[in-house]
Order: structure tokens, then sequence, then C-alpha cells
């Protein structure tokens, strides 16, 4: 049988033609399709801002600059994600804190973060892990009561929603439109925000300090993206709304059907009004518990094996908290009390979601899962 792979970009004939009108135009980068992947970015979001980037790692570094974090601070974040959202922190001088997660959502448990809180601590960095949103009134409140920045990571949530209000609008929203996301530039980030001088500070971080060309007002960085990128991105973006339906419609089936493994859960507090498939979730990943695993992920790492035999793509998103990554402990970051993330490291592992599967791949994921 063909192998059914856990991610699969969609690049249809809309994307080919825009790349060749950039190609043909001759202007490749911080063009005009920048600036319209921003205006859609802004309407999409409901933003005053967006702020393109050439990925979402220097989307969360810059965004984290603009409110003035550097050496001396802390922010509290997860360490159930990818390296990224910790690296950020670091790349500004400041020290990541790890705050555990809530066992069934794998987000940030905002009941844990205040208890972390200390005369340094500047930024709360919630991450809507696998494409679900974190639990954002608590941790607003939170930030609101300390006088603190919050920075959302939605590298794997565009689309999602929470109380009405998409991902990236509660704080300052930091997304990656890397090649396997929901939608996607091949490589690329952006930064909404609500706040004119951040958005005037992020501007300058990503274009080498410059208000005017040549001059140089702030220390800046190359963070820019390409024309050729955008003009994808905007393609993509007009896609969001049936790719996540897609997603719903995919994951509303395995969650139905799968058996031997605990399924992703959906808050309340994500339920949109008038969706159909009933949740906020944009399943990014579509991410299963193997609930009977001796603690240690030989199970799970079996099942991984065995599946990805069979050829149902699948992988583990993550294997390691980023507390425990070498690089951290080598620096002194290594030290955090999360038990579950811990244990949920050694559980879960991701199953194909996206749109392009068929009916028939969906059955055969099921199949393949429950008689393991």
């Amino acid at each position: 049988m063909n192998p059914i792979p856990i991610s699969k970009p969609f690049i249809g004939a809309e994307e080919k033609a825009a790349v060749m009108e950039v190609l043909d135009s001759g202007m490749l980068v911080q063009g005009p399709r920048v600036a319209q992947l921003e205006a859609d970015f802004c309407n999409v979001i409901g933003v005053k801002h967006a702020i393109a980037t050439s990925n979402g790692t220097t989307a969360l570094h810059i965004a984290l600059l603009a409110h003035g974090i550097g050496p001396g601070d802390e922010v509290i974040t997860t360490p159930f994600t990818f390296i990224a959202s910790a690296n950020s922190i670091v790349y500004t001088g400041a020290t990541p804190v790890y705050c555990d997660i809530d066992p069934e959502t794998f987000c940030i448990d905002p009941h844990k973060i205040e208890a972390l809180i200390t005369p340094r601590t500047k930024a709360i960095m919630p991450v809507h892990i696998y494409g679900l949103p974190c639990d954002m009134k608590p941790i607003m409140e939170i930030a609101e009561r300390h006088g603190l920045t919050v920075i959302e990571d939605c590298a794997q949530s565009i689309g999602a929603a929470y109380q009405g209000k998409m991902t990236g609008s509660f704080g300052t929203g930091c997304f990656s439109l890397y090649a396997t996301k929901n939608i996607m530039t091949g490589e690329g980030g952006m930064v909404t925000t609500d706040d004119d001088q951040v958005a005037d500070t992020l501007r300058m971080l990503r274009g080498h300090g410059m208000k005017r060309r040549y001059y140089h007002d702030i220390l800046g960085f190359n963070f820019r993206m390409m024309d050729l990128s955008a003009a994808i991105g905007v393609v993509q973006l007009g896609r969001l709304e049936a790719f996540t339906h897609a997603r719903r419609h995919n994951a509303t089936y395995l969650n139905k059907h799968l058996t031997r493994v605990r399924v992703p859960v959906c808050r309340k507090d994500c339920v949109l009004s008038g969706c159909q498939l009933a949740c906020g979730h944009v399943y990014h990943q579509y991410t299963v518990r193997v609930e009977d695993d001796p603690g240690d992920g030989s199970l799970r790492d079996s099942f991984v094996a065995r599946l990805n035999e069979r050829g149902i793509g699948c992988g583990v998103f993550y294997p390691i908290p980023a507390n425990r990554q070498q690089h951290m402990i080598d620096l002194g970051f290594g030290d955090a009390d999360v038990p579950v993330a811990e244990k949920l490291s050694h559980q879960v592992f991701s199953l194909p979601v996206h749109p392009s599967l068929s009916q028939e791949d969906l059955e055969r994921i099921v199949a393949e899962v429950n008689s393991l």
C-alpha cells in the first residue's frame, strides 16, 4: 500500500502562478506580496498590525526584544514544545522558567504559573500546542495582575479560537509559516499586535533597525520575508477555512473510531458558535497518548515504529521536554519541576490529520492503530 505521510503541504496551481508572478516582477524581497500577506493576516486574526519575518523563531525573538526583554529577565513558558519557544528567550539573554502542563490539553497549566513569578519575571509565553488554544482567560488575568507581557506562541494554531477570539489577538502573537504548518510559505513567520509602538519596533528589528532606508536607529537583524514566500502565503491564507474544516473533519473521524490510544480533547471554552465540528482546535498535529506505556516511552516508540513500517506516517512531538535538552542543561536552565510534561513526553505520538487524507486513508489509519 502507498504510505500515508504525517504531513503533506498542499501546493496547487494558484501557488505556482503566484510565485511566477513574483519572479516576473523582479521584486523578490519585502515587497507588495509581503504587504498583502500582512494585511490579510490582520483581517484573519483581528489585529491592527502584522509584521512578516523570515521564520517563526525570528518572530518570537523580535517579539521578546520589542517588549524590552533581555538579560536578567525571566519568561515563564512551557517545556512541552518545540525548542524554538525556549531558544528565543535565551537569544535575548533572558531566562526561560518552565511551568508544567495540563495533562488533558498538553498546554501550559495556568494554575501553576503564579507560583513561578519572581521580581525578575517580565513575560509569559503560552504555546498553543498542536493547534489547541491555551486557557487564555486566567493567563491574561495573571499577566494583568502582575504587569507582565504575554507573548503567544501561535506557531501551530493559526485559525484557532478561544472564547470567540483568535489566537494571536490576546497578547503579541507569533506564527510560523513553515512548510508543514496548517498554512505555509515554505519558511516564514508573522508577529501580530495591537500596540503601535511595539509594531514600529518590530519593523525596525526585522530590517536592520531602519525606519527609512540606510538610517539605522537601533541594532536590528535581517529577518525579512521574501515576496516569493509571501505570494504562496497569500494564496494559502485564502485556503485556511477549507484546510481547517478538513483537519477538524479528519480529527472528528479519528476521535470517534480510535480505541487503542487516548485521543485529543478540546475544551468547551474553545467551542466556536456555528461550527458544526464544535471546537476551536485546528489540529496542526493529531496527538494521541499510549497511557499503558511503562514510563520510558518504549511501548510508544514500538507503536510508532510498527505504524511507520506499515506505511502510517507518525512521529513524536516531543520526546524530551525543553528543560532536559543538553544545551539548556549546559546553560543552567535545566532545573524544572515538570512531572506532567515528563510523563507525557513518554506517551504521546502524532498521526496524520492533514487535508489531503482520503476516507480510505482514515479507515486504514484507524485499522492499523486499533490493531496495535
